[in-house]
């Protein structure tokens, strides 16, 4: 996939995204945010106006194509880059992890790996800023933020590797 960027001095920015059906996807972000998305169906034709976005609801959206409300497809590693090095990862406690059914102040893993849980994923439920006394459990899934490295050896430790 190519994607092409382009100032419009006074509007914004145009970014144009190659697809594979050979179409392109036109994005206009004005600068105070809005944002108009064309479809582009062949290099030689005009572009046809989708839809128009203002700047929350363009964010919304994205966060969601994105994926960060929803994973459809669980993928061994799933990890949102949130800017520079600073990753938010998913990771599985499985049931022969060490860290299972000690709390997070006993593991001290922010201490020892430098990556924060943010979140535990448990079942249907969401511990959102788990605090010290939280037990962590086989089959929870932690949401963690860190640098790469920090999150590389946050999972070594929950998979005890």
């Amino acid at each position: 996939m190519t994607v092409y960027e382009s100032d419009l001095p006074g509007v914004g920015k145009k970014h144009e995204i190659d697809l594979p059906d050979g179409s392109q996807l036109v994005v206009v972000t004005h600068n105070e945010g809005r944002r108009e998305v064309f479809l582009r169906s062949t290099p030689e034709s005009d572009s046809e106006k989708l839809f128009e976005l203002p700047d929350p609801l363009a964010r919304q959206v994205g966060t969601i194509l994105e994926g960060a409300y929803f994973q459809p497809v669980r993928s061994q590693r799933i990890q949102t880059l949130l800017g520079g090095d600073t990753l938010l990862e998913w990771i599985e406690v499985g049931s022969d992890s060490p860290i299972a059914d000690r709390t997070l102040s006993d593991l001290d893993l922010r201490q020892e790996t430098g990556a924060s849980v943010v979140a535990i994923e448990r079942g249907d439920d969401v511990i959102p800023s788990p605090g010290g006394e939280t037990p962590v459990r086989a089959g929870d899934t932690l949401v963690v933020i860190g640098t790469r490295e920090d999150c590389a050896a946050f999972e070594a430790r929950v998979t005890g590797e």
